[in-house]
């Protein structure tokens, strides 16, 4: 490395780690956000999302609730003899929002979902995994193509997978971990004999009759390793040996984060330098409820009040801590979405109680905003309250235009909508950060090129070029890239936002500028796939667009 390459990188990792919103002090004080419904019903709860590249996002609950409220196209009927609540039922249990046109269509899925797992091929097909009773083994695959709709492969799976993980894996593969009852792993697509390995870790984690280790926190570290949080501890698990490579620290307060405790967790933002990690990765675990939770709830009725507090650790240090944070509110069930400007939005749940059936009290209506790179002490920001309480089998994704879809809530073993404390909620809404106030019209970019469904390679250098109405500083510039997630459960799998960091901003024409960026080095930061790709400018991120990296 040169003097002068030495002192660019100096000088970004400075920038970058020190980065952050410090013209203001963050309270818990409400006051940010707005909220919109978007469908009154969309005819099935939203327990499941996934947006796809064609902006649609692929929507389902399970097929033993009982009639839905929508009905299959043109008379058509699911005939299930092994259903547990009807054999033939001509209503609905997945759709596709439609997120330009505001539109749903029914879509057919035959074998019982509750409770599965997917995440996208590189060439942007969903893949979903498992669920309860006939479809624990299957594996579904939907394509972002009009009019298409679910495919199913009975056999797919070698063993059942019910409240596993999915991850991405570098080479494009997937890995699908735990599930109940299930402490294994196993990969997706088969490469050679139907195999699955033993994951000891799992066993470990699985407390007597809670279980609190389903719905595994995974990421994918800058090492190529698997970061796994499971129950209060985590390993980074060498998927490719069958080996444990560290072993984390308890979580300091010995609380379970995962399923039925339910927290929730994010890779934070990773920073690149040159298409390299800068800066190491970082995880955050907020939200949660004390051991004992869920059976305090479902044999005694009593609910006890979830976790105020999120854990932080940098995963690839070599003696790495937690550092622990209070949130301004109590959540368990709660939701954490990556913004595209890098913050951290945590949304929907409940402060008392579990997840599971009819177990979760007190809705949290204020969603959140954790800013990463403010110090200690000024991290969150409270927003504006939805009016809908989103409890058990809630979502929430990140769209591409910056707003965050919301949907579900089905605390309930079907159906209902009258006579219950959380009535079965269908609507979607939306709930657009400040970002997206007119206020910051003057601010926002607007990406000319490349085009959106742009193919790039890894390591390559691009030029991204953007206007902006009012004043550019040109320090205050990045472009992200963010992974589309799917989220059940109060967990986003596969979600990654990177920082394609060290690029200068030039002036091109009137309004008009021009960053140059290298994208990220490898399938190891980045594995293949759809990307949202955003300029953010001063913390207001632009409209993004689709670039898919091979």
């Amino acid at each position: 490395m040169t003097q002068n390459q030495f002192l660019s990188l100096s000088l970004f990792l400075l920038t970058f780690l020190t980065a952050g919103p410090l013209c203001r002090t963050l309270t818990d004080a409400a006051g940010g956000g707005n909220w919109a419904v978007l469908k009154p019903s969309i005819g099935i709860s939203a327990m499941h999302m996934q947006l796809l590249n064609n902006d649609k996002v692929v929507i389902f609950d399970r097929t033993d609730f009982g009639r839905s409220n929508i009905s299959l196209p043109d008379g058509k009927c699911r005939v299930d003899p092994n259903d547990t609540v009807l054999t033939n039922d001509c209503t609905a249990h997945s759709v596709e929002y439609d997120v330009a046109t505001n539109g749903i269509r029914a879509l057919t899925v035959l074998t019982d979902v509750w409770c599965s797992s997917g995440a996208l091929t590189p060439d942007g097909r969903l893949i979903q995994t498992g669920g309860f009773n006939d479809g624990d083994h299957v594996v579904r695959i939907f394509r972002p193509c009009s009019g298409c709709d679910w495919e199913e492969i009975n056999s797919g799976l070698t063993y059942r997978r019910w409240y596993a993980t999915n991850q991405i894996l570098p080479d494009g593969r997937q890995i699908i971990i735990g599930g109940r009852r299930q402490f294994n792993y196993e990969f997706y697509p088969k490469t050679s004999a139907t195999v699955a390995y033993n994951l000891p870790f799992l066993v470990e984690t699985n407390d007597p009759q809670e279980e609190n280790n389903l719905y595994p926190f995974v990421f994918l570290n800058t090492d190529g390793n698997l970061f796994i949080f499971a129950n209060n501890r985590a390993i980074l698990f060498d998927y490719s040996k069958d080996v444990v490579v560290k072993k984390y620290p308890q979580m300091p307060d010995g609380n379970p984060r995962s399923y039925p405790c339910t927290g929730s967790a994010v890779l934070l933002p990773l920073k690149l330098f040159q298409g390299n990690a800068a800066g190491g990765a970082e995880v955050l675990v907020c939200g949660g409820a004390p051991k004992g939770s869920y059976t305090s709830a479902s044999k005694k009725g009593t609910f006890v009040g979830a976790l105020n507090t999120c854990g932080r650790i940098k995963i690839t240090d070599p003696n790495p801590q937690w550092v622990m944070e209070n949130m301004p509110t109590a959540r368990v069930m709660g939701d954490m979405v990556l913004l595209p400007n890098g913050n951290v939005l945590i949304i929907n749940g409940g402060s008392a109680g579990s997840a599971g059936w009819e177990f979760g009290r007190n809705p949290v209506l204020n969603p959140v905003i954790y800013h990463p790179n403010n110090p200690g002490g000024s991290r969150f920001e409270g927003q504006n309250p939805s009016s809908i309480p989103r409890m058990y089998h809630s979502a929430a994704i990140l769209l591409r235009d910056g707003r965050v879809l919301v949907g579900g809530s089905n605390p309930h073993i079907y159906y209902v909508f009258t006579n219950a404390l959380f009535p079965t909620e269908l609507s979607l809404e939306s709930f657009s950060p400040s970002y997206l106030d007119p206020g910051s019209a003057n601010l926002r970019p607007k990406i000319i090129s490349p085009v959106s469904q742009t193919k790039i390679e890894h390591k390559q250098r691009i030029a991204v070029r953007f206007t902006v109405p009012g004043m550019v500083n040109a320090n205050l510039v990045s472009v992200t890239m963010v992974a589309p997630t799917f989220t059940t459960h109060s967990f986003a799998m596969n979600q990654r936002l990177l920082v394609l960091g060290g690029g200068t901003v030039s002036t091109v024409g009137m309004s008009t500028y021009e960053v140059r960026v290298v994208t990220p080095g490898s399938g190891i930061l980045a594995p293949s796939g759809f990307y949202m790709l955003f300029v953010v400018h001063q913390e207001i991120p632009s409209q993004g667009i689709w670039v898919q990296i091979q």
